[in-house]
This record gives structure tokens, C-alpha cells and sequence, in this order.
């Protein structure tokens, strides 16, 4: 039996690729029942974005994995009717839909705003798209580098020299998906008091532009431009990634009290005119970190690391994805879990990054989690129980009459 604080809830995924199937699998780890509707013989895109594949056909692909866990999968054509008619069966018992077809392509589908309300009242609707449901450019398609170069994030990314660079994950799609989790859950707790459902909308590009933080109000407020600062923080110094005799560490000077600690250990005086304090720092960075360069050239990166964090100085390593997951951190937090694949078998997941707990650590989330689906892999299931429930609720009507 699943458990979490969502267990009661039934939400229909719709979405493709990945900020809606992020969205859908966060309500899945809290609990939800997540019933993800795919197009026949085709199914979600990121079924087909490889490689890598696994499976004994090396047909399953890991991207596709990344983002779907805890879902059932059925296929229903959209365009037929049989299909439109399961579909509106499933809304008039779901709690929340996804989905993120461009502006008006679900409404063309016949699944229009006024007929969801019609079929369901309370039901919440998640609808993410590229730039927007309206506006000048709100028919545009979606896609993580496009917003992220239409939003500003590839102009803060990268250096002078390599010109405008892509983040390494999706973040557009990602914070989308945690943006269009965090409104459905806020609409949850507002049905609870009105009894009435509501649409949430967000998209890549505001989930983008969310990102900015101080880069935002450097230009809203000082009306600066913000510029590409590679691997040093942009207004506190020193922050950034320095180079050891054997490879790179990272240090987070943000304070006048973590610099009097770093500066002894970088061979430099705390009280030295340039770099007394943040503002003159930042004004001769160059400086500083040749200075600091010159003092770790010749010491490993275990040496250095283990000084700063004898001193108390935030620092860390730079680790590679294998790293992280190998790991005994990463693994103590629960961000690890171990599904079984109904085509792969036994595989290893990226888990949830939420924990929710009693005072007495008694764990209120799911117990067990669910490997992504194969195409399809619910459809007979998801349809036998459509229909029970159709049975249950006639001998109901009928017995009260």
C-alpha cells in the first residue's frame, strides 16, 4: 500500500520530456498515484533520447528514467474515441492533471478548460509550457536551451573567452517542474478550503528567469548588466574554484570572519589594503587569486581541503557525476533507491531530494518507490479499475433509490 502525505490523491500525467514528468514525479514520491498517458506505439519523446539504452534489447532508455518513477503508464489515442472517452473517465476521478502541449493544443483536442470543470470541479490543472499561455511569443515551443539562452541564464554562464555557455543540466525544465509541483500543492491547500479546483501555470521561461536572484535585481534596481564570471562568484571574493598541485578545490569566503580564517592558510595577511575587506577584494580579484593559486600550487587538494576545514572555512571538492553517487553522503540522505525494471530488472535511481519526518524521525513519505514504466505497461490495469469503479458507483446509485 503506498504511503506519504499525497497517497489519496490520483494525478493524470499528460506531459512529455521533462519539467511536467518532474512536476508529476515529485506528486508520485509524496505519495500520489500517478497515471502517465502516453501516445500508442510511441509514447512519452524521452523514451527515444539516447544513448545510453539498457535492457536486454538495450531499448529502454535512461533518460526517460530520470523523470518517471512512481507512475503507471497506459497508451490512449487522444484523437479517438475511445481514447477521449477513458480520458474523460479518468478526469472525473483525478485530482490533478498535467500537461504541456503548446497554447491551445489540448483545447483542439476537445479537452477544453469549461469541459474539464464540467467533468470535474475540484479538479487542479498543471499546465507548463515554453514562454507562457499568452503574451506575443506565448505559442513558441519549449525547450531547456532555447529558454535558457531567451532568459538570460547562457549570458551568466561560462567566460569571457568561451562567450555564452549552457548550465550542464536542463534547468529550465527542472525548475519548471519544481515551480508547477510547488502551485499544485499550494492548490491542494486551496480546494481543501473552497472545494473548488483552479489552473497553476508556469513555464521554462519564468522558471528561468526565476533563477536570477541578485542578477535580476543587479539589472532592476542598479541597472547594471550582469557578465560571465566562469567559476568566481561575481560580487564576493574570494569564491570560487582555485587550482591545487593535483587538480582544483572550491572555497566560500562570505564573510569578514571566514577571510580572517582563509587568508593565513592562503599565506596572505588578513589586514593587507587590497583585500581587507569584500569590496577591495572584488576590486582586485586578479590579484587574489594568483596570490592563492601561488600559495596551493604545490600542495594537494586533501592537504588544503583538510587546513580549511580544521579552520572552519567552507570548502569542498569538484566531483564527477560518478563521484557523487559512489559517495557515502549522497547515499546516507536517501538519494540513491533500488527499483525493480519490468524490462531492465534490478536498477539504481536518482531518489527524491524531499524527507518529511516526525519529531521521533518516523519518515512520512512512501516506503517503497516504483521503477518508471514500460510503454503501456498499466493500460489493462488502469482500464479493469476504471471499470470497477464505474460498477461500484452505479450499485451505489442504484441501492439509493
Amino acid at each position: 500500500m503506498t504511503t506519504g502525505p499525497l497517497k489519496d490523491l490520483l494525478v493524470l500525467d499528460l506531459s512529455r520530456a521533462l519539467a511536467g514528468p518532474i512536476a508529476a514525479m515529485m506528486l508520485g514520491d509524496l505519495g500520489a498515484r500517478v497515471i502517465k498517458i502516453e501516445t500508442p506505439g510511441h509514447g512519452d519523446d524521452s523514451r527515444s533520447w539516447g544513448p545510453p539504452f539498457v535492457g536486454p534489447d538495450q531499448d529502454q532508455s535512461s533518460y526517460f528514467m530520470s523523470a518517471n518513477r512512481n507512475k503507471e503508464s497506459i497508451e490512449l489515442d487522444l484523437k479517438s474515441e475511445d481514447g477521449h472517452r477513458a480520458l474523460r473517465r479518468l478526469i472525473a476521478r483525478a485530482d490533478v492533471l498535467i500537461e504541456n502541449f503548446r497554447p491551445g493544443a489540448f483545447d483542439r483536442l476537445g479537452f477544453t478548460a469549461a469541459l474539464l470543470e464540467e467533468l470535474n470541479p475540484r479538479l487542479i490543472t498543471l499546465s507548463i509550457t515554453g514562454f507562457g499561455h499568452d503574451g506575443p511569443e506565448g505559442t513558441r515551443a519549449g525547450y531547456d536551451q532555447i529558454a535558457q539562452g531567451e532568459a538570460g541564464l547562457m549570458a551568466l554562464t561560462g567566460t569571457t573567452e568561451s562567450g555564452p555557455t549552457r548550465i550542464g543540466v536542463p534547468i529550465a525544465d527542472v525548475l519548471a517542474g519544481v515551480h508547477g509541483a510547488a502551485g499544485v500543492s499550494a492548490a491542494l491547500a486551496g480546494r481543501a478550503t473552497t472545494g473548488r479546483g483552479s489552473i497553476v501555470r508556469t513555464s521554462l521561461l519564468a522558471a528561468a528567469i526565476s533563477a536570477h536572484t541578485f542578477h535580476g535585481t543587479k539589472w532592476t534596481v542598479a541597472e547594471q548588466v550582469a557578465q560571465p564570471s566562469g567559476n568566481q562568484h561575481p560580487q564576493i571574493a574570494p569564491y570560487g574554484s582555485f587550482r591545487c598541485a593535483d587538480g582544483f578545490i572550491q572555497v566560500a569566503v562570505g564573510s569578514e570572519a571566514i577571510w580572517a580564517k582563509f587568508a593565513p592558510i592562503a599565506g596572505l595577511s588578513a589586514s593587507d589594503p587590497r583585500f581587507a575587506i569584500n569590496v577591495d577584494r572584488v576590486a582586485h580579484r586578479d590579484d587574489l587569486i594568483a596570490a592563492i593559486e601561488a600559495s596551493f600550487a604545490d600542495r594537494t587538494r586533501e592537504q588544503v581541503l583538510a587546513d580549511l576545514t580544521a579552520a572552519g572555512v567552507p570548502a569542498g571538492a569538484i566531483r564527477t557525476i560518478d563521484e557523487v553517487y559512489e559517495w557515502e553522503q549522497t547515499r546516507s540522505q536517501g538519494l540513491l533507491i533500488d527499483v525493480e525494471h519490468a524490462v531492465a530488472g534490478s536498477v539504481q535511481l536518482p531518489g527524491p531530494s524531499l524527507r518529511m519526518e516526525t519529531a521521533a524521525g518516523e519518515s512520512l513519505l512512501r516506503a517503497t518507490h516504483e521503477a518508471p514504466p514500460v510503454l503501456g505497461q498499466h493500460t489493462q490495469s488502469v482500464l479493469a479499475w476504471l471499470d470497477n469503479e464505474s460498477s461500484a458507483l452505479a450499485a451505489v446509485a442504484l441501492a439509493q433509490r
